[in-house]
C-alpha cells in the first residue's frame, strides 16, 4: 500500500501551478460534494428503503473512507468530516428541492471545467489519466494543504 507521502509526491508533479492549485482547492471539494449529490440523487434499493440515510451516496462514501484510512489516521478523520458536511447539507437540498441531481450535475459539470482550465495552465494532463486512485488523492491533497497551512 502506496504512502500518502508517496501520493501526493506524485500527485503534485501536476500540481505546481498557483492558479492550478487555487483552481483545485475550490473544484476538488466541489466535484465531492456534487458527486455525493448524484448518487444521493439516485433511487434507492429496496433494500435500503428502511432506512432513509442509507443510499447510494452513504454506501459509496463508507467504501471511499476504507481508502482514506490507508492515507492515515488524519485524512480518515479530515475527509470523514467533510464526508459528513456534504452529506447534511445534501440531505437538506433533498429536503428542500426537488433539484439536487440537477445542482449537483451543474457543480460537477462546473468544477471539472474549471480543472481541466488549471491543467490548461499548469501544461500537463490530470493525475487521475495516469491512475484512477488519483480522484481520491485529490480530496486528501486539498485537505494535508490545509492541514499544513493550519499547523505552520
Amino acid at each position: 500500500m502506496r504512502s500518502a507521502e508517496s501520493w501526493f509526491s506524485e500527485y503534485g508533479e501536476s500540481h505546481r501551478n498557483r492558479v492550478n492549485q487555487l483552481i483545485h482547492k475550490v473544484a476538488v471539494p466541489a466535484i465531492y460534494f456534487s458527486i455525493a449529490g448524484l448518487l444521493w440523487a439516485l433511487p434507492q434499493m429496496s433494500w435500503m428503503q428502511p432506512y432513509a440515510w442509507l443510499n447510494w451516496a452513504t454506501l459509496i462514501l463508507v467504501l471511499v473512507m476504507v481508502f482514506y484510512a490507508t492515507l492515515g489516521l488524519r485524512f480518515f478523520v479530515a475527509l470523514l468530516l467533510f464526508s459528513l458536511a456534504c452529506v447534511a447539507a445534501i440531505a437538506w437540498l433533498a429536503v428542500e428541492t426537488a433539484l439536487l441531481w440537477q445542482l449537483s450535475l451543474a457543480i460537477f459539470i462546473v468544477a471539472w471545467v474549471l480543472q481541466f482550465v488549471g491543467h490548461k495552465i499548469e501544461g500537463v494532463k490530470p493525475s487521475f489519466f495516469k491512475d484512477i486512485l488519483f480522484l481520491l488523492v485529490g480530496p486528501a491533497w486539498v485537505f494535508d494543504g490545509l492541514w499544513r497551512a493550519i499547523k505552520g
